[in-house]
């Protein structure tokens, strides 16, 4: 079956997930974010500049990685979501998995928003390479390059595919969508002044 609807980025799933009427602005009303002129986000681009200090020997000895890939564009039609993977690692049993960095410091329990994109990573990988993905990481480069595992199971996956049907029912349907509960995150948000709540 054929569709109108274009694919969709981590991204956005993330920012849908931060807000669901980010979709309904930037898809909808075609409303650019604008999100470089935010401090965190400037920060976050500098700090893929830096992956070279992450210990290669620590990534071989500990994780087993044979092989690492920077920058991996990845997309899936039947997911229809697409991306670009910080890095994509192959392990010695021969699966595969992403690693992502966050210029944070790690917390003590990893966001949803996190998990949620390391497993979207997780199952481009898997539809792109051919290769079972059952695990993937978070490098916290604020908390001396903390690396974190993330599972990626069958019920991470369920609940990954759900946020991105949310997405694309607000893109398909065009209606505006409960904001978000947590009213702190309207401080730093680009469409704080167009959004009536």
């Amino acid at each position: 079956m054929e569709t109108t609807t274009p694919s969709i980025t981590v991204t956005h799933v993330l920012e849908h997930l931060f807000c669901p009427r980010f979709t309904y602005f930037e898809y909808v009303l075609a409303m650019p974010e604008r999100q470089e002129k935010r401090w965190k986000v400037q920060k976050g681009r500098e700090v893929h500049l830096e992956r070279t200090k992450v210990n290669k020997s620590y990534l071989r000895k500990k994780l087993n990685v044979v092989k690492r890939e920077f920058d991996v564009p990845l997309a899936d039609a039947e997911l229809r979501v697409r991306g670009v993977a910080d890095e994509v690692l192959t392990f010695e049993d021969g699966t595969m998995g992403p690693l992502d960095y966050k210029f944070a410091k790690a917390p003590k329990k990893t966001f949803r928003t996190q998990r949620l994109q390391c497993v979207l990573y997780g199952m481009l990988i898997e539809r792109v390479f051919q290769v079972p993905v059952n695990r993937g990481f978070l490098c916290y480069t604020r908390d001396n390059y903390k690396i974190v595992e993330v599972p990626i199971t069958a019920r991470a996956r369920t609940a990954a595919v759900q946020v991105v049907e949310e997405v694309l029912q607000v893109i398909e349907h065009g209606f505006l969508p409960l904001p978000t509960t947590q009213q702190n995150r309207c401080v730093d948000c680009c469409y704080r002044k167009v959004c009536i709540r």
